[in-house]
């Protein structure tokens, strides 16, 4: 994810391929370059029901792109090759190779990667002109339009961050994105009005809600987006530009479908607009005036406001130092999932892609410490920081070990409430305060547990001591394990209510509404 090429995993028959399971649904829903290599029991004993046999193919149909097992040693290096080739092109994703035991020991033909062809997989890169062109007239006469970026953006390349800020510029248009979008787009940029979707601020929200017009780049439409399809973007045009042809209509229907790479499009789009528009370019601004003017009073609303504390640390509020005494050092951000990650979307601003990675699409507790390895492994020298919740880090902590073996410097910022924040608020917000397994009463003391592992750790337990521990994270050359004591039972606002429109938010605990029996399960 930090790097833009594929990740690779090797893992063992049996319990090893489906421990495998859950990161390759991770990648795949969140469309990430991974091939992963298995080993099977010996050919002759497949359906025998050997030690730690599994029909590893069959688990895994389902979470890859494509899977293979390879019987014959004379078809691994095309099957490799092949793997590599889909797993990086069209939508990206995982795919998996399960080798036996007995065809590892093989010695065959080698064939190298110019010498295979991939016949039946060739994904549409290039858009047809006549949707571009439909594209371009609903843009040049859209009155309130917004754009909404996705991953898809990131998963172009860098290039494709760049064309899409072009387009933006020249536009004028307001922008926001999902989750997996924070980056292509530079988030301290004035257009830029914050993440879309369930923890999104008020004027993205409110933009996507009144809009004329959404054009929506790489995104996928994601029910965290959302909310209630049918309340979603009511009134506007609605133009998706998608580089898989089974996202387009699948959850919202669309005015102007476009298949194709995200660069590609966004460059036809900005050739024709300059060739064809000349007149747009330069008036545009002017002529959504009124447009922005609305933007900027939802603003004004500062839905990312909360109330500061002198003696205890607000979650918010640490995620904000941090950015503040880390955003001109190129930082790498990864987070495990929770409460703490949503925090992480609203307050630290991306304005590169690339440098944020976190579980979008399966939410998986656990990721974000060996997300941080690996982004510290494909970044030497560069700050690494894993913003973490005291019980997601825990799922993984064991790694801690193989960021002391390999000398990796990341640093794991805890935002400690003792609490699974996000359960406990749904629990509360959603389910009558009953709260059930949600609180932790004993926990680690995690200072020691950080020089345990031979790792460094500190802990900051009131607000004016956390500058000066951040810096003294940020200048440790070592793993640190930071445990920031936050206010135990803050919830994260804003909030759109289950089962509610966008334009109806919860803008924090003042402002919370009694939540629909219809709603309970749409959440």
């Amino acid at each position: 994810r930090s790097s833009g090429k594929p990740g690779i995993a090797l893992v063992t028959s049996g319990p090893g391929a489906t421990n495998m399971v859950t990161a390759l649904t991770d990648a795949y829903m969140d469309s990430i370059p991974l091939v992963c290599i298995s080993g099977q029991v010996p050919t002759h004993l497949i359906g025998t029901d050997a030690f730690q046999e599994c029909d590893t193919t069959g688990i895994t149909r389902p979470c890859t792109k494509h899977n293979w097992l390879v019987k014959d040693v004379n078809q691994l290096a095309e099957t490799i090759h092949k793997a590599f080739h889909i797993a990086t092109s069209g939508r990206p994703g995982p795919v998996l190779v399960d080798i036996p035991k007995d065809v590892q020991f093989q010695k065959g033909i080698y064939k190298s990667a110019n010498q295979v062809v991939v016949e039946t997989y060739k994904p549409k890169l290039k858009a047809e002109l006549t949707s571009i062109e439909r594209a371009v007239e609903l843009i040049v006469k859209s009155k309130k339009p917004i754009i909404y970026s996705g991953g898809g953006v990131i998963n172009a390349g860098t290039k494709a961050s760049d064309a899409l800020t072009e387009f933006t510029r020249i536009t004028n248009f307001p922008i926001t994105s999902t989750l997996q979008g924070l980056g292509a787009f530079p988030g301290s940029d004035p257009q830029f009005l914050g993440m879309l979707g369930m923890h999104g601020t008020y004027e993205a929200n409110n933009a996507m809600y009144e809009c004329d017009l959404m054009i929506n780049v790489g995104a996928r439409f994601d029910d965290r987006i959302t909310g209630r399809v049918d309340a979603f973007s009511p009134n506007s045009k609605k133009i998706h530009i998608d580089i898989d042809p089974s996202s387009i209509n699948k959850i919202v229907k669309v005015d102007v479908a476009i298949v194709g790479d995200c660069l590609s499009v966004l460059n036809d789009m900005l050739t024709t607009l300059k060739n064809k528009h000349s007149e747009f370019c330069s008036s545009n601004k002017e002529k959504i005036s009124d447009w922005w003017k609305q933007i900027n009073k939802w603003r004004e609303k500062k839905s990312l406001s909360y109330k500061h504390d002198d003696k205890l640390i607000m979650p918010q509020y640490a995620v904000e130092r941090l950015y503040e005494l880390t955003k001109n050092k190129d930082s790498f951000i990864t987070t495990e999932v929770g409460q703490h990650q949503m925090w992480a979307a609203q307050y630290y601003k991306f304005d590169k892609p690339n440098r944020w990675m976190t579980s979008g699409g399966l939410g998986t507790m656990g990721y974000g410490l060996p997300a941080a390895i690996g982004t510290q492994i494909a970044n030497p020298g560069k700050l690494v920081v894993d913003i973490a919740g005291e019980a997601s880090i825990l799922m993984n902590i064991q790694e801690m070990s193989t960021a002391v073996q390999y000398k990796l410097p990341i640093k794991i910022f805890i935002l400690n409430n003792q609490w699974m924040g996000m359960v406990r608020q749904w629990q509360e917000l959603l389910h009558g305060k009953n709260y059930s397994e949600s609180y932790t009463e004993a926990l680690p003391d995690f200072v020691k547990l950080a020089e345990a592992y031979g790792a460094v750790g500190i802990r900051a337990k009131t607000p004016k001591e956390l500058d000066d521990k951040i810096n003294e994270m940020v200048d440790t050359d070592r793993p640190v394990i930071f445990d920031c004591l936050v206010k135990k039972d803050e919830n994260c606002f804003p909030m759109i209510p289950s089962g509610k429109p966008h334009n109806e938010m919860i803008l924090g605990p003042e402002d919370e509404e009694g939540i629909t029996e219809e709603g309970k399960v749409l959440v």
